[in-house]
């Protein structure tokens, strides 16, 4: 077929084609192009890729698409622009995307401009609305970061009381480990001097008292921040889930997880039975929740409605940039009120307890998530979930590492012999790579979330945005494991960087294998689903610095349009 004629035969198809095409069952060609199938150890280019009723049933050469597609096919210019396949998060907190989107946005720059507590005051004042605050009955917002802020502390009740005294105020920090409240939230949770601290989580309290000042970490505070952004009425459900899809559609997601299901999993498995889902969704139960929820139909490796439990989550320790993650020696810069040879502490200090927690999930075959941050967790997870790998197998199981930020190449050494699947998170390296030059000195800080070194010692790895701890901003995370670029413009573990095609194998391909799924997904082959991005640029080809740039122009989920910017 010569190019004149090929161009001909594809204006023709479109001048005759229907604009609405999604909601046909005619087969789509996609062509003119960069469309990178994923398929093997190299980039691999095709020119054109057929779907018919959500599958891939073609991929290669324009010419032979336009003979599988057959009469009354529709035609997708891409026009130049990158076509891959859906993106998949190795960890997120899909549940929570909504609080992001919509409560006041605390985030630092370039996300949003809180910098420092004066404009953290202003904007929750600004969002301090009776519409607002009817949502849930609190004042809220999300993503404030002690370490950017210029005053280099958390905020207090004294600060927030500025906004309100009236009304009950919490905001989280952006490790998701840390609320604060007000003097009115304090009363509402029914915290005052007489509170004992939980195992696993701190009541800061003012110098030299008792007296609580606002600041809750860990299990004294993730509790409570559900409890005060829960919805209360089935129109804010609906509209804080319908919020957060959209933003995850806006960066390209098509399979999103929850990564850390507690009472959420109800408004989760609520818009299920609502059919609201335009993506997949797929939650790992806290082990804290596991008997209420795990025997369920909910609890399968196939998706109701787009949404299924897929295991069982165990977290062990806290926050690296909030200094809750356990190390084995102590930080550099302890947070204030504590001793010098402060090291972080354990979420589940008892052995023992942390083994039944884990046998449990071994005796249902549950896939367990793991979070371990600080080198001391890690080791306490490697010396208790062996025992187990050794008494009932491993060779089917695809448990994960989910974060791993201080974790030793020894214990990288030992996560591979254990066919552990490391989820680590270079998006540090911008956020907080100098901040853990602060905490941890420069010589370490340059091992932080080490997916090169895992990578070369053949274990499976993913990365991941851990949102909302910030935006899910998936080409960010590609940028920041291909960049290592700190804040400050330099290079935080120069030897740690990815290629550009290992960083997208990581949200696709990869991460499609952590979740079960790569025989449907993470791929443009036939017979999978035909989950697709469309991209303004091409991610492997642009200056590795532009990557952070890149737009998503479409997202489709099974051949059907789900977000157009």
């Amino acid at each position: 077929m010569t190019k004149k004629l090929f161009l001909l035969i594809l204006g023709l198809s479109l001048f005759f084609s229907c604009n609405n095409y999604e909601n046909t069952n005619s087969p789509i060609v996609y062509y003119n192009g960069d469309i990178i199938t994923m398929v093997g150890d190299t980039p691999n280019y095709v020119e054109a890729i057929v779907e018919k009723q959500g599958k891939i049933v073609f991929t290669g050469s324009s010419e032979e698409a336009m003979k599988i597609a057959g009469k009354g096919h529709k035609m997708i210019n891409l026009d130049g622009n990158t076509l891959v396949p859906g993106l998949i998060d190795g960890h997120a907190h899909f549940a929570n995307f909504g609080a992001q989107a919509i409560g006041a946005q605390l985030l630092a720059s370039p996300d949003a401009n809180v910098n420092d507590i004066e404009t953290l005051i202003s904007v929750l004042k600004t969002w301090n609305t009776s519409e607002n605050r009817a949502l849930t009955g609190w004042i809220f917002g999300t993503g404030f970061d002690d370490s950017i802020l210029i005053e280099k502390r958390f905020p207090t009740k004294h600060d927030l009381d500025k906004v309100s005294t009236e009304f009950p105020i919490i905001i989280t920090h952006i490790s998701g480990h840390f609320a604060v409240v007000n003097s009115k939230g304090l009363e509402k949770l029914g915290i005052d001097k007489n509170s004992k601290d939980p195992e696993g989580g701190l009541i800061r309290r003012e110098n030299k008292s008792t007296e609580p000042n606002g600041v809750l970490e860990e299990l004294a505070a993730i509790p409570y921040i559900l409890q005060a952004i829960a919805p209360k009425s089935e129109e804010a459900l609906v509209r804080f889930f319908e919020a957060g899809q959209e933003m995850a559609l806006s960066y390209g997601y098509t399979t999103a997880q929850e990564g850390r299901a507690m009472q959420n999993h109800e408004m989760l498995v609520a818009m299920a039975e609502k059919d609201k889902y335009k993506i997949d969704v797929i939650s790992y139960i806290d082990y804290a929740f596991v008997d209420k929820y795990m025997d369920s139909k909910w609890n399968s490796r196939t998706y109701t409605n787009r949404y299924r439990i897929g295991g069982m989550k165990v977290t062990l320790d806290g926050s690296p940039q909030g200094r809750t993650a356990w190390r084995t020696e102590p930080y550099l810069l302890s947070p204030d009120g504590m001793p010098h040879n402060y090291s972080g502490y354990p979420a589940i200090p008892n052995d023992s307890v942390l083994t039944s927690i884990f046998e449990k999930g071994f005796e249902n075959n549950w896939q367990i998530l793991s979070h371990t941050n600080g080198d001391a967790a890690i080791d306490q997870f490697i010396r208790t979930l062996k025992p187990l790998q050794e008494k009932y197998g491993k060779d089917h199981r695809r448990d994960v590492i989910i974060h791993g930020q201080y974790i030793r190449e020894d214990q990288l050494d030992e996560a591979k012999e254990m066919n552990m699947i490391a989820s680590l998170f270079p998006l540090h390296t911008f956020y907080w790579g100098d901040w853990h030059k602060e905490l941890i000195g420069d010589s370490l800080v340059q091992n932080i979330s080490p997916v090169k070194t895992a990578l070369n010692k053949g274990m499976k790895i993913t990365i991941h945005t851990d949102a909302p701890v910030a935006l899910p901003n998936l080409m960010r995370v590609l940028w920041t494991a291909v960049e290592r670029t700190s804040r400050s413009g330099g290079v935080i573990g120069p030897d740690e960087r990815l290629t550009p095609y290992e960083a997208l194998q990581a949200i696709t391909i990869w991460s499609a294998y952590q979740h079960y799924e790569e025989d449907k997904k993470g791929s443009l082959e036939i017979g999978k689903l035909a989950d697709f991005v469309i991209l303004d640029k091409n991610p492997l080809t642009v200056e590795p610095k532009n990557i952070k740039d890149i737009q998503v122009l479409k997202t489709i989920k099974e051949g059907k349009i789900v977000f157009e910017k």
